[in-house]
């Protein structure tokens, strides 16, 4: 037994660090590391090393642990002020645009490949919901418009509620209990309580943590952490998305302004990446490489009816009510990035016996490698050629460092990218709101302690302070002046993303 357990440390502590070292080379190739994770799995398993692992219900029952943990870490690091304006088009998208893809892909299935109408959509269930964990790792990397990157991330934390509600049905054998309008209002039932109980249990720990007196500081990450399980098991119980209610308790929680926040934010990250890393290794030794040979072709015309046809059309029924550029609609066509929640959701009918399961696991798992590796290794030049990038964006650093924490402030970093206002500015004409301050400018490799009259030039780095209160604001400014230069506001110019 002591044995057993020493060889299984033994592996499972050399494909962590091989999967830890992996994301360097991943980050090099532009490849998301979920693909080196999955290619890892398939390396240890039947096909590589020899591990045999089958066990299906085990596999969903971790995956699920590993999504709560992955959105989780999605919702405490949403910015309610920056989340806010694209509540609707995001909610739309995980809702509306999630039965139009379902509708459409289910079609493709039924009419090309010839299956039945219930296992079509199945499939289309199964591909619609967009991976959280794909999503934020690809996005972060790229200066997008604030607002453009909430509307994909929010949606990624969001859709997963209803799909797996979709799935669950779908894949119930024989016929169905109740009749379609009852399983949507259970379906609408579901998301409502599932946000209302994040929201509850949000707030709550909010109001717990900011007057709890912890003995240490390692113990608020682990609090936090709890709290959004305890919104997944409360949401559970009461029948309603649980999935929903941890990105809503994130959200809150996130946005409080908690004691060690940034301690929280650091503990919350490397928790997330365990759990991408326990998980696509788990679901890459699932699959069987044998078996994948024989359903290329079906996964690409799944694929190119998912990526080129239904992806785009829920996008423009979901979008186009709120005034969305076609630009940005493009953008948010492409960047719905499918990931590992799809090969877990496909875990679901796999375990439920569902004839024709396995083959649709084995379906989705290949889509899932062909299409997330042409999507994120495109998604870069497809944003420039849409014009949609904006290098002038303000991105937030994460610095543990407990006089930030005290004063309730931020650490910002802004470059001056060529073609920007902002070059040729005085400090001084930036006219930043009080609570913001440009602390640091990086030129030519030196630091420099800028001054009021400094002027700024292109490839400046400036490191900006701004508390919570007037995070929003300077952020507005400074986007106004990479605009428009110093008269600004002569030309009605405050910061807000041009449509």
């Amino acid at each position: 037994m002591t044995e057993d357990l020493n060889l299984a440390l033994l592996l499972g502590a050399g494909v962590l660090l091989v999967a830890v070292a992996a994301v360097r080379l991943s980050t090099r190739l532009g490849l998301p590391s979920l693909l080196v994770y999955l290619g890892l799995g398939l390396l240890i398993g039947e096909s590589g090393l020899g591990i045999q692992f089958e066990d299906v219900s085990l596999t969903r029952t971790l995956g699920f642990a590993a999504l709560i943990v992955i959105i989780a870490e999605g919702g405490l690091t949403a910015r309610w002020s920056t989340l806010r304006p694209v509540l609707g088009v995001s909610l739309t998208l995980a809702t509306v645009g999630v039965a139009v893809s379902i509708a459409v892909v289910g079609l493709a299935v039924h009419l090309l490949l010839g299956l039945g109408w219930q296992l079509s959509l199945l499939y289309g269930a199964v591909v619609a919901s967009t991976d959280a964990a794909a999503v934020f790792a690809t996005l972060r990397k790229l200066r997008l418009p604030a607002r453009l990157v909430a509307t994909v991330e929010a949606e990624s934390g969001i859709n997963d509620a209803p799909v797996v509600l979709v799935v669950v049905l779908l894949s119930t054998v024989g016929p169905f209990v109740h009749p379609w309008w009852w399983e949507v209002l259970v379906i609408i039932y579901e998301l409502v309580a599932g946000g209302a109980i994040g929201f509850v249990v949000g707030i709550g720990g909010r109001w717990v943590l900011r007057r709890a007196a912890l003995p240490s500081s390692g113990l608020y990450p682990i609090a936090v952490i709890g709290l959004t399980v305890l919104a997944y098991a409360a949401g559970s119980v009461a029948h309603a998305s649980g999935f929903l209610a941890v990105y809503v308790a994130g959200v809150v929680l996130g946005n409080a302004r908690l004691p060690h926040r940034q301690a929280i934010l650091g503990f919350a990250d490397g928790l997330a990446w365990l759990a991408q890393i326990g998980l696509f290794v788990l679901l890459g030794l699932l699959a069987s490489p044998a078996r994948l040979d024989n359903v290329l072709i079906p996964a690409l015309v799944v694929g190119v009816a998912l990526v080129f046809f239904a992806r785009p059309l829920s996008v423009l029924v979901s979008a186009i009510p709120f005034g969305v550029p076609l630009r940005a609609q493009a953008f948010l066509a492409w960047a719905g990035l499918r990931g590992a929640v799809p090969v877990v959701l496909a875990t679901i009918p796999l375990s439920a016996n569902y004839p024709g399961a396995e083959r649709l696991f084995d379906v989705v798992f290949v889509l899932v490698l062909i299409f997330t590796a042409l999507q994120a290794t495109t998604i870069a030049p497809v944003a420039r050629a849409l014009r949609v990038m904006a290098p002038g964006e303000a991105a937030e650093l994460s610095v543990e460092t407990a006089p930030l924490e005290r004063m309730g402030a931020d650490l910002l970093q802004l470059e001056v990218p060529q073609g920007s206002m902002l070059a040729g500015v005085h400090l001084d004409e930036l006219r930043l709101p009080v609570g913001a301050s440009v602390t640091l400018v990086l030129r030519d490799g030196t630091g420099i302690v800028p001054g009021p009259d400094f002027r700024l030039k292109v490839g400046d780095s400036m490191l900006i302070v701004a508390t919570a209160a007037v995070r929003d604001a300077a952020e507005r400014r400074l986007r106004a002046v990479s605009r428009r230069g110093r008269l600004a506001r002569w030309f009605a110019e405050y910061g807000e993303e041009r449509r």
